[in-house]
């Protein structure tokens, strides 16, 4: 998006839909470079939706012909069917079985979205299975495509709350089991990477917004409705989810074998205190909290991402006015709060 032509808010779910997928300049000249079809896998998820998307217009716009196949479980419904009339195969699967994994079309290039965060603490077996074995099963399906691996900054220690935050080269340090299976989950593709040479690319994403959901949101929505917000993580990253799908799918040209991580967020990152007073300020309300700002927080520093694949088009600025504009207008909520507060990493 020109950053001369950006809204100064988003009116609707029509037009966050259109957003969200709108290609940039940069993701169509990538899309010319395709020597294969794109595969979303999790595409039912927050994500894959506007992701594959994105995709499918960037391809229309770059003139290639490629399809972009869909697979997930497809839960929510009308998503596949609305996949379909925006001209993306939908394949209707269950990862965990690998003869659905077997039925699914080969693809040059595959996006792996799939993945079990909330509910984590409640049923840490399901989320170990679709965290690692689901990997196991896709890594063997597509051992010759490229891979971007959709992770977590969770992966990461807990760093000093005044710290840019970890980089990829600092070691691992996941908090609870959620965070322990994502580093499962990206050893399971390295060692397959490894042994059959398959490139593949670590996304470590935090946090990525759309409005109806994601860090800001959750701060915006405790004030707009006069409830505490917990300090006890007091600082945190977030990134316009659209500039998140533009990374991922850039990110195929960086896959390699062994593979390597790349930390996507924005630049930089907000004191949770101060997000609260400004949109304590925009909603004409005061802005409660609750318990004290700790020292820690998940913070990663995206400075690689952002000088292999460009700054992102929505700055942090805008992400605020857009949150405080959607929430304020009584936008939608997808009742999926990010528990950005929680420092023992149960989920």
């Amino acid at each position: 998006m020109d950053q001369d032509r950006l809204p100064a808010a988003v009116e609707g779910e029509a037009q966050l839909e259109e957003l969200l997928s709108r290609p940039s300049p940069a993701d169509v000249a990538f899309a010319r470079t395709l020597a294969g079809d794109v595969l979303v896998l999790g595409a039912g998820g927050k994500m894959g939706p506007s992701l594959a998307r994105r995709v499918r217009r960037a391809c229309e716009a770059a003139g290639v012909s490629r399809r972009v196949t869909a697979a997930s479980r497809f839960s929510e419904p009308g998503l596949a069917e609305s996949l379909r009339r925006d001209g993306i195969e939908v394949v209707p699967s269950d990862l965990l079985d690998p003869a659905a994994l077997d039925r699914l079309p080969s693809a040059g290039d595959v996006l792996f979205l799939a993945g079990r965060k909330f509910g984590s603490a409640g049923r840490p077996d399901l989320t170990w299975a679709h965290n690692t074995v689901v990997p196991a099963h896709v890594a063997r399906r597509f051992a010759s495509s490229r891979i971007v691996v959709f992770s977590t900054g969770n992966v990461y220690p807990l760093v000093d709350a005044s710290s840019t935050g970890s980089v990829e080269t600092d070691p691992p340090g996941p908090v609870g089991e959620y965070a322990q299976s994502c580093l499962g989950r990206e050893r399971v593709f390295e060692y397959f990477s490894r042994e059959k040479g398959t490139p593949c690319l670590l996304f470590r994403l935090n946090y990525a917004t759309d409005l109806r959901y994601g860090v800001l949101a959750d701060v915006a929505r405790k004030v707009q409705a006069g409830e505490p917000v917990d300090l006890t993580v007091p600082r945190v990253n977030a990134i316009w989810q659209g500039d998140a799908n533009s990374y991922a799918f850039r990110a195929l040209a960086l896959a390699e074998s062994p593979p390597a991580a790349l930390n996507v967020t924005g630049a930089g990152s907000i004191a949770v205190r101060d997000a609260a007073l400004r949109f304590a300020r925009r909603f004409g309300r005061e802005a409660r909290f609750a318990g004290e700002e700790g020292p820690v927080a998940l913070l990663s520093d995206s400075s690689r991402c952002r000088e292999r694949l460009g700054e992102p088009e929505v700055p942090l600025e805008r992400l605020v006015e857009w949150t405080a504009a959607w929430v304020e207008a009584g936008g939608r909520d997808l009742g999926k709060p990010t528990k950005f507060e929680r420092s023992d990493g149960r989920f």
